[in-house]
Parts: C-alpha cells; structure tokens; sequence
C-alpha cells in the first residue's frame, strides 16, 4: 500500500473541493505562548491555521501535498503561510523547529502503516523538547455499512481492518484508537476526547482528538 500514501491525483482533483470540518479544542492550546511555532501539516486550504490566526497565535505555518489545495487556500486567506509539501513526509525545517504540530484528518488519509510511522517520526524530529502534537482522526465505526467495506477491501487487498475506498476514489483508514496510541509511543498523552465531526463526503462519524506532548 506505500503508493497510497500521498493519492496526489485524488488530492488535486474530487479532494481539492472538499470541506473540512474537525474542530479545534482551543481549550488544549490555551497555556500555549501566542508566538508559539505552529505547524499545520496536511493544512489543505488552511482552514484550522485561519482559526488559529484568529485566536490570536502569530507564528502559524501549513505544509500540504496538494497544490490545487494549496492555491485554494491561497485565495481564500492570502494571509496565511501555505506551502506545498512537495517530498511528504519529510519537511524541509531543521529538528526542533516547531512548538506546535497539528496533524488533523491526516492518517486517515494515508492508509499504510509504514507511511504513517514515518510521518510521526517526521514531526516528532521537528517538534522541540516538551512540544506538542495534536491529532484528530477518524476511529473504527460500528455501522453495517463500514463493516462491510472494510472487510471487502480487507478480502480484496489483504489490508488491515478500516482500510476501504470512497465512493469517489480516496482510499482512507479508520483506526481503532490502540492503533494510534502506539503511534504517539514515543510521546506522552495529555489528552483524549471522542468527538462526531462530518466527513468529507457528509457522513457523521464517530472520530477522536489525541494532544500528545515529545518528551
């Protein structure tokens, strides 16, 4: 499955429509310096950076693969610091570079195990000592519908269970939460909230937020 670790085509055509919607829990940031360094990786058109800007941190910055993302966002907020990501996951900061990464909607993006360890390898280089990491995905869901999409994609392409196809061609992975817990070993968890968001094709689904803090 490493080739579905970016889905650029998908990204720069149907994917660079979509609305996000996870929300941000301002509430986990409130002890964080204004000037505080941010990352938004997988920023898509800077939707959360925006909010962030407006809550008034200063130093927001947004890594995408996408560049018909990108130049969405760039229209949209001519403000904002969007730059494409054009060798994922590896960034261009040098380590420690960042106070703050937000990581939102992503994983479930990238369906491959060794692609998403490498990503969080990625940002725990460029996180600083004590730096935090602010996840939200989406979980396995317990409907008929899931359930059967992801055992036919698992029959199909012998991928781990909640890997499955959209209607509209992303491939996309809902995780159980174990799974993203051993992705932040390295990491301490500081908090955790189940939440509803609606997908990117209009479903309410059950997801989770994770703040996670490098050691």
């Amino acid at each position: 499955m490493k080739d579905l670790g970016s889905q650029i085509a998908y990204w720069d055509g149907v994917g660079a429509t979509k609305t996000f919607t996870h929300p941000v829990q301002l509430s986990w940031l409130t002890g964080v310096d204004p000037d505080a360094r941010v990352l938004d990786y997988g920023c898509g058109y800077g939707r959360v950076m925006a909010e962030l800007s407006e809550h008034g941190f200063r130093d927001v910055s947004g890594v995408d693969l996408s560049p018909a993302l990108i130049e969405r966002g760039r229209q949209l907020r001519p403000d904002l610091r969007l730059t494409v990501l054009e060798s994922p996951p590896d960034l261009i900061d040098a380590s420690e570079s960042f106070d703050v990464v937000l990581l939102f909607a992503v994983l479930t993006c990238i369906p491959d195990a060794d692609a998403q360890r490498a990503l969080v390898d990625e940002l725990n280089r460029v996180l600083a000592p004590g730096g935090l990491l602010y996840i939200s995905d989406m979980v396995l869901q317990d409907d008929e519908r899931n359930y059967s999409r992801y055992a036919a994609y698992a029959r199909q392409f012998g991928t781990p269970y909640g890997v499955f196809a959209t209607d509209d061609g992303a491939v996309c992975r809902h995780h159980d939460v174990a799974e993203l817990h051993a992705l932040l070993s390295d990491f301490d968890l500081v908090d955790e909230r189940g939440i509803e968001v609606a997908t990117m094709n209009g479903h309410r689904s059950q997801a989770v937020q994770l703040l996670a803090r490098k050691r």
